[in-house]
Parts: C-alpha cells; sequence; structure tokens
C-alpha cells in the first residue's frame, strides 16, 4: 500500500472519536506499530485534529474531514479522456479500475469541476478485436510485469509462423490499437517486443531478478528497438 494511501485509511478509521490503538491500526494496515507513530506524528503536524500519545490510543476530534480533491480545467480533462481511453482499449480490471476511479474522483469534486468533468467531448470507441480474452491476457501480462514472472508464451509472428518463448516481462507500450509487451528473451538473449494479440498462450514460470543489461532502462537506452 503507497503511504499517501495508508495516511487516507488511517484518517478514516480514527473518525468517529473512538479511541483506537496503534496496534489495531497496524494490524489493519499490515505494517509496524512503529510506521504507525511516525504516520500519526506527520499527520499530526500537517493539521489534522488527532489527540493521545504512544501506548495509549489515537482519538480525532469530529468536524474534520479531508479537503477536496482540486483539478484545473486540463487536468480534468486528462484524467477522463485518459480514463474513457482505458475503459475502451485496456484490459478488463484497467477498464473497471478506471470506471471505478471516475465515480471515485466525481463525488469529491467541488460542483464546478464536477460540470467540467461531465462536459468533457473527449471519448474512445473499443474495436472488435477488443475481445474479452484479450483484455483477459492484457491485465495478465501486465500483472506478470508487476510481479517481475518468468513467462513461457505461445507467440505467432506476422506470417503466423509459431514460436515458444521464456521471456522477462519488463513493461507494455500502447500504440494506438495495439499492445506490445517488452521483454528479455531468453531464447534470443536479447530484447524483443511481443504483440500481446499474437500471444496464444502464457504460462507463469515463476520470479526474476532484475540483471545488469537486461533492465527496461537498458532497453530505453538501445536505439535498435525491434519487435519480434
Amino acid at each position: 500500500m503507497r503511504r499517501a494511501d495508508r495516511l487516507f485509511q488511517i484518517v478514516q478509521y480514527l473518525r468517529g472519536g473512538r479511541l483506537v490503538t496503534a496496534a489495531n491500526l497496524a494490524e489493519r494496515l499490515e505494517v509496524t506499530t512503529r510506521t504507525i507513530y511516525r504516520d500519526v506524528a506527520d499527520l499530526m503536524a500537517s493539521g489534522v485534529p488527532i489527540e493521545g500519545e504512544a501506548g495509549l490510543g489515537y482519538v480525532m476530534r469530529d468536524g474534520y474531514d479531508l479537503p477536496p480533491l482540486m483539478f484545473t480545467n486540463d487536468e480534468i480533462v486528462a484524467l477522463v479522456a485518459g480514463a474513457r481511453m482505458i475503459k475502451a482499449w485496456g484490459g478488463a480490471s484497467m477498464a473497471a479500475a478506471a470506471e471505478e476511479a471516475l465515480v471515485k474522483i466525481e463525488t469529491v469534486l467541488p460542483e464546478p469541476a464536477r460540470r467540467r468533468a461531465a462536459a468533457v467531448a473527449v471519448y474512445a470507441i473499443g474495436m472488435p478485436q477488443m475481445n474479452d480474452d484479450l483484455r483477459l491476457r492484457i491485465d495478465a501480462v501486465e500483472q506478470a510485469t508487476e510481479a517481475r514472472q518468468r513467462l513461457k508464451i505461445a507467440y505467432a509472428d506476422e506470417d503466423g509462423a509459431l514460436s515458444n518463448r521464456i521471456v522477462r516481462p519488463l513493461g507494455l507500450w500502447f500504440w494506438g490499437k495495439v499492445w506490445t509487451l517488452v521483454a528479455w528473451c531468453e531464447l534470443r538473449e536479447d530484447f524483443r517486443m511481443f504483440r500481446v494479440d499474437r500471444i496464444t498462450s502464457m504460462e507463469e514460470l515463476g520470479p526474476y531478478r532484475p540483471q545488469k543489461g537486461q533492465t527496461l532502462r537498458d532497453f530505453y537506452a538501445r536505439p535498435d528497438h525491434r519487435q519480434h
């Protein structure tokens, strides 16, 4: 959990005027009590009306609320347009998360900003190739990339020739209609890019450790980005 999310959750748990111990907060948020002590101290220093001390517990006075999210008009357009594009072209989980994020943002926006969000005239239309199987595959590749999971993939190139590869996923690129996986290919011992819609099957083989010369930064540093 990101620290910003954890601070938000601490505020939510302290609502209602009840005494809550650091141990209880630590258990709920799956962190150490030392982390809770530090987080609460930072919240108090920033002006959140929390009372109490380590070893006894904490309570927050009634009437406190988080300040509303504030975005410029351009930021609102970017957020809404980006979420609509992900809903049209992203994985299944991505699309659902984008829609939920929009709902959450709109609930905390001031009324003028909410009207601006509703008036954004930027839309994205999904194409037939964005079927359920492809959306789920995009999610699976993204999750494997995040978890640094080696993958065994069956892949068809542009001529339809099939090959099996063992790859270390590094990132996903979106080209407008096509998603590609940037990976280190163990067969070629080099970087390769694979169109996600041409991956016919995929199996996780366990985690890998990033190695010098095989990271996404190393890929970006090379001028000869190739797709195979």
